[in-house]
């Protein structure tokens, strides 16, 4: 499995402080099945700027320690990029990271209360400028899951989302499992990652949140895509196969048409 999304290098932001944390982060990804992970520390959030170069180089030191204690985990660069003005240009001046370094797929962090004036606007500049933006954990979105029309809007427009692990199994609590088991339901969840940031409270896991997508989508196939070929084709900059989303009033109807 691929991990698109984890907070896993020490001490760039509010993942593990230290080496030792990280390392038991590594570990318990290599134990769950996780083959690949892309470090994504925060940045432009008004807290943390991680810019690439640094990101870069943290990730490749850590790659070689982790190896040296006999790990085959893989970890690759990358950003969670909040939300901000004039996000294609930064893309393109390097001055944020985009996945695997490959400048063509952006993991994109909404503000959790409400969306702030001109989002659309922004993401629609990135798809101008050949960069795809990948939503990050929109089912934790305050506003998101009150409007849920929105993600059939937004996927329309050309965005990818990612839903969290832990949301689908329910440890982030009951709005965002009910948000992501209907993005789940509707195929507006493109991808599954963990957004770890610890090994205990929020590991690197996804086998159970996978498990639980194949109950919900009824395949096991189309819920291992969310963790391996998905993410494979962003890692490697090709398009991404998506199901065709189902509009959320239309599903809506036909569960209301069914019961009669």
């Amino acid at each position: 499995m691929i991990d698109l999304h984890c907070h896993i290098l020490p001490g760039l932001d509010d993942g593990p402080e230290n080496f030792a944390e990280a390392l038991r982060m590594a570990q318990a990804a290599e134990k769950d099945g996780i083959r690949t992970i892309v470090a994504t520390p925060h940045t432009h959030n008004g807290v943390y700027t991680n810019p690439p170069t640094l990101v870069r180089k943290e990730t490749e030191a850590f790659s070689r320690r982790i190896a040296g204690r006999g790990l085959a985990l893989s970890v690759l660069p990358g950003a969670e990029v909040h939300l901000c003005p004039g996000m294609a240009a930064k893309v393109k001046a390097g001055e944020v990271g985009t996945v695997n370094d490959g400048g063509r797929y952006l993991l994109v962090e909404f503000p959790f209360r409400a969306l702030p004036e001109g989002f659309s606007r922004e993401l629609f500049q990135l798809n101008l400028e050949g960069i795809m933006p990948i939503l990050v954990h929109p089912e934790r979105i305050f506003e998101l899951q009150q409007r849920f029309d929105l993600f059939y809007e937004l996927v329309a427009m050309g965005c990818l989302t990612q839903v969290t692990a832990m949301s689908i199994t329910g440890e982030l609590g009951g709005a965002a499992r009910k948000c992501a088991r209907r993005l789940l339901r509707c195929r507006l969840a493109h991808l599954i990652a963990s957004d770890a940031h610890s090994a205990d409270g929020r590991p690197p896991v996804l086998t159970a949140a996978v498990a639980e997508a194949a109950r919900i989508l009824k395949s096991r196939e189309e819920a291992l895509a969310l963790v391996t070929e998905r993410p494979q084709a962003i890692l490697d900059g090709r398009p991404v196969s998506v199901p065709e989303p189902i509009h959320p009033e239309k599903r809506k109807w036909r569960l209301f048409h069914r019961k009669r």
